[in-house]
């Protein structure tokens, strides 16, 4: 698209997808997707789209995720993609938060096959149901909502199994990691909520709002853990002083590293270990468990 297309309000397209996809090319010289209802309909390369008609713009800054989208529009109905762009856009107004752009190559795939796997009647069991339903309560209702758009949208009802799967995708945005990893992740987060538990003799309050914030600082401490990227803190007065003043919840962080350590050969370091305790006093508060200091 020339700048002076721009200034007129149009683009030109470069390629057509489907009825509500076509590409055109920016100023650099780098493709990009455009949705639009009708707006590939009898359309050929060259022919000009208002800008009005516009709804949205997959303007990926990696370049290979662009390719992929493009590849993978290629292969499946665009229909799918407009069910992801719904789910995603929706899932980032509730969250408050942008996700990852390569949700949209990753859920649209992932539909893709949940619906082929319906038609085939392929039962896929989600194993983490239980987890991500507690873990991510948010993410999990934005799933469900997405099986009724995807039985609206695509004539499919998925089971329940899929809004599982479904909020893994959108947690895996909010954090920019691989799926693979989000559901490492998750066993971390299982295994660490084990041992509070167990440690403080008590069933943790799933709908209070401590409670979540743990979650968070779980979820972004697992991130760290995959990505082999921990918090820079050499403050070693701050972290003596956490240990002293908060005795308790460091012996909590302490059997969680132990854990770590023998069930997914991980070592937390000093400064994860000052912001997990103080992240396990503050839960601890919570629930009217108060530390004894020195």
């Amino acid at each position: 698209m020339t700048e002076q297309e721009q200034n007129n309000g149009v683009y030109r397209i470069s390629r057509v997808i489907g009825n509500n996809f076509v590409c055109t090319v920016d100023d650099g010289g780098k493709e990009i997707i455009l949705r639009g209802l009708g707006i590939g309909f009898k359309k050929h390369a060259g022919d000009l789209v208002p800008m009005q008609q516009v709804e949205k713009i997959y303007d990926l800054r990696d370049p290979e995720k662009s390719s992929r989208l493009r590849d993978l529009l290629a292969d499946v109905s665009p229909e799918f993609l407009d069910v992801s762009t719904e789910i995603i856009e929706t899932a980032e107004q509730r969250i408050g938060r942008r996700l990852s752009e390569n949700i949209y190559i990753t859920l649209t795939d992932h539909i893709c096959f949940a619906v082929e796997r319906l038609r085939s009647g392929v039962r896929y069991p989600n194993h983490l149901l239980w987890e991500i339903t507690n873990f991510y309560p948010a993410e999990f209702a934005i799933g469900k909502q997405a099986l009724d758009l995807i039985e609206e949208k695509l004539g499919f009802r998925l089971p329940e199994d899929e809004a599982g799967f479904i909020a893994l995708h959108i947690v895996n945005a909010e954090i920019d990691g691989k799926m693979a990893d989000m559901v490492r992740i998750t066993e971390l987060i299982r295994k660490i909520i084990s041992v509070v538990q167990e440690y403080y003799g008590v069933t943790l309050d799933e709908q209070s709002l401590d409670y979540g914030r743990f979650i968070t600082h779980l979820k972004f401490l697992g991130q760290r853990i995959t990505q082999n990227r921990y918090v820079a803190d050499d403050d070693s007065e701050f972290q003596n002083m956490i240990v002293r003043r908060y005795r308790q919840a460091h012996q909590c962080a302490e059997k969680i590293r132990a854990e770590l350590r023998e069930a997914f050969a991980i070592q937390l370091p000093s400064e994860e270990m000052t912001f997990l305790t103080i992240h396990l006093h503050r839960l601890a508060l919570s629930m009217g468990i108060t530390d004894q200091k020195e």
